[in-house]
């Protein structure tokens, strides 16, 4: 008989006991997910992160000790291999910007439903980008705000087909075959993606192709493979 696939493990960090106690409720109502730890600062996120090594952490930007886009810089440093997930009552554009640059993999309101949560977990763990739609159409026009066209080197037509591909939410090696060439060759037209639109990740690259009105903005999810 085929077995049983692992639950994915999630840690919450949130600095309010009734906050936490509902996303858990929400979260253990599904038998995919299962809350390891729970934090109510970042220094004690970052020791959970590091003694549980889940596979999401689910983190507040505003927490005592450690904000949550510190914990996320300290991820991304130490344990790369752990997704990040903002869950958050701020959808200002700074804390945006701030948050994906230093490595989160989804930011996601507080406002959003139990499924749309339950939804962004999974993405996440699948190694997708998870962003609340109201989110991600302000981020885009601030980038396009800061960036106009004539700012950024043109792609050429290989890294634009990479980067429309990417938007559709294809990996590495799915963009390779699709293309026939190496994985090795994907990453490196990505490299330059990412140099010419001065980007820190698919998502911001994509979100800023889309910015720019060169793909479509009907994108389906990102993997961040």
């Amino acid at each position: 008989m085929p077995s049983t696939p692992l639950p994915i493990r999630v840690l919450l960090a949130d600095d309010h006991a009734v906050v936490r106690a509902g996303i858990r409720r929400f979260l253990e109502q599904y038998s995919d997910i299962a809350v390891v730890a729970e934090a109510e600062d970042g220094e004690g996120a970052k020791a959970l992160i590091e003694q549980h090594k889940p596979d999401v952490a689910v983190l507040d930007i505003q927490m005592p000790k450690a904000s949550g886009i510190e914990v996320t810089r300290w991820i991304r440093a130490s344990l790369r291999g752990v997704g990040v997930l903002i869950l958050t009552a701020y959808d200002d554009t700074p804390y945006v910007m701030s948050v994906l640059q230093a490595g989160a993999n989804g930011y996601l309101l507080k406002t959003a439903s139990p499924e749309e949560l339950i939804q962004a977990v999974r993405d996440v763990h699948a190694g997708k980008s998870a962003l609340d739609a109201a989110i991600a159409q302000k981020v885009m026009a601030q980038m396009f705000d800061q960036h106009k066209a004539s700012a950024f080197q043109p792609l050429t037509d290989r890294e634009m087909e990479v980067l429309q591909l990417t938007a559709k939410g294809y990996t590495n090696k799915a963009i390779a075959v699709q293309l026939d060439i190496s994985d090795r060759t994907v990453q490196g037209h990505l490299a330059h993606i990412f140099d010419k639109l001065q980007a820190n990740s698919r998502t911001e690259a994509v979100m800023r192709g889309v910015s720019l009105g060169w793909i479509s903005q009907s994108a389906g999810t990102i993997s961040e493979e």
